[in-house]
């Protein structure tokens, strides 16, 4: 089909800073669609009708695919598919419905003004997310591309730094790229001048004497997380980690999730992946959502409900932890139901009841039984030794 819907990239430059071809799509479109300010920017080439973006967004889909067939132009900021538009419009229109002419990003704007090279960098968006999104990338010499969210979002960072040891970094404002009134500043704390809407922060990270910076590795250690004893300890965490084997865009389910570590971790393998922690107290559910926000991965989602009730409805996973309730009826056959072919399912045991359930799922579904024992140096009187922590037996199977 010949593509009707046009995804133009605008800059603050505006229509002046578009091709031909672009300004000529939008005085011929039926319909021009984007946010109150591209609209305005393109204002003087706009004859057909306009529609704002509502919220949400998606809400405005019916009316963009009511015109199917004619022309259609939705006006985005720099690149539409660099944390854009695109890709929700491209979810609900075939490609070969569409054409895209990106402007550069926000993002290769400031690299040419910095010059950093941008592949380089570490791009990140906090527009609809909390700052502490952020943590995961404070990482020593880093260099950070923040697309901010609103004119607030740069003193919310500049905590954020201070906070986390990386006071001393080396941040850079810029605001509205590309446009008339395009301003970069050095900030040696709050800006002092009103900020601009339209603004990102560059920041080339320093680490302080004080600063946590979340390692990269699997079994962070335990001081990272908040608990109340329930929390899957830092050596067996790795090799829960390990056996559940993490791939980009994967969902797990944290069956008995306790303080979130198992979901928290497996969401910092990949800023693709997704968790889903079933945890029926009520505090200790408030406590992963808390650790999630603390570790940088906000989006952990925590439901107060016991398994196997609790499971009905959720996103189809790639892996399955069942650190608690293992023996509760039911909760290891509708793990494994839920599976698709392919995915993991990793169940560790202290008791021996519960390694009496992991001895029959062998026998049924196949895969490996390791029992995992840790000792840890202690006091002894006045002299030391080495204090073995509880066995722990795991159950890890591939579905074929």
């Amino acid at each position: 089909m010949t593509p009707w819907l046009s995804i133009l990239g605008i800059g603050e430059d505006g229509v002046e800073g578009l091709s031909p071809a672009a300004r000529r799509l939008i005085r011929t479109a039926r319909l021009v669609v984007g946010g109150e300010r591209h609209l305005a920017l393109a204002g003087s080439s706009i004859r057909g009708e306009t529609l704002a973006w509502p919220r949400p967004m998606t809400d405005a889909l019916p009316r963009v695919l009511a015109c199917r067939g004619e022309s259609v132009v939705v006006l985005a900021s720099g690149d539409p598919f660099c944390f854009g538009v695109g890709s929700l419009l491209a979810r609900a229109v075939p490609m070969s419905e569409i054409l895209c002419l990106p402007a550069p990003s926000a993002f290769s704007l400031a690299c040419a003004r910095l010059g950093w090279a941008l592949q380089d960098a570490t791009l990140l968006s906090v527009c609809g997310r909390p700052v502490e999104a952020l943590l995961p990338a404070l990482q020593p010499g880093a260099r950070l591309l923040v697309l901010c969210a609103d004119e607030t979002s740069p003193s919310s960072i500049l905590a954020l730094l201070d906070a986390q040891g990386f006071g001393g970094s080396t941040v850079t404002l810029l605001e509205a790229l590309g446009g008339p009134h395009e301003r970069i500043a050095r900030l040696a704390g709050p800006p002092l001048d009103p900020v601009a809407r339209l603004n990102m922060l560059a920041i080339s990270l320093v680490a302080g004497p004080g600063a946590r910076p979340i390692p990269l590795c699997c079994g962070l250690p335990d001081r990272f997380f908040a608990c109340d004893g329930q929390l899957t300890k830092s050596e067996i965490r790795a090799a829960t980690l390990a056996a559940l084997a993490p791939c980009q865009g994967e969902t797990l389910w944290d069956i008995g999730a306790g303080s979130g570590s198992i979901g928290i971790e497996w969401m910092l393998r990949h800023p693709a992946n997704r968790a889903v922690a079933l945890e029926p107290r009520p505090d200790r559910a408030r406590r992963a959502l808390g650790n999630a926000l603390s570790l940088g991965v906000p989006e952990l989602a925590v439901i107060e409900a016991e398994a196997p009730a609790g499971l009905a409805g959720l996103p189809v996973p790639d892996a399955v932890f069942v650190g608690g309730g293992a023996s509760t009826p039911g909760v290891l056959e509708a793990a494994w139901t839920a599976l698709r072919p392919g995915g993991r399912l990793v169940v560790n045991a202290v008791t021996i009841e519960t390694e009496s359930l992991l001895f029959a799922a062998h026998a049924r579904w196949g895969g490996s039984l390791t029992r995992l024992s840790i000792e840890r140096l202690d006091a002894v009187g006045r002299m030391h030794g080495f204090r073995p922590a509880m066995t722990v037996t795991q159950y890890a199977a591939t579905k074929s």
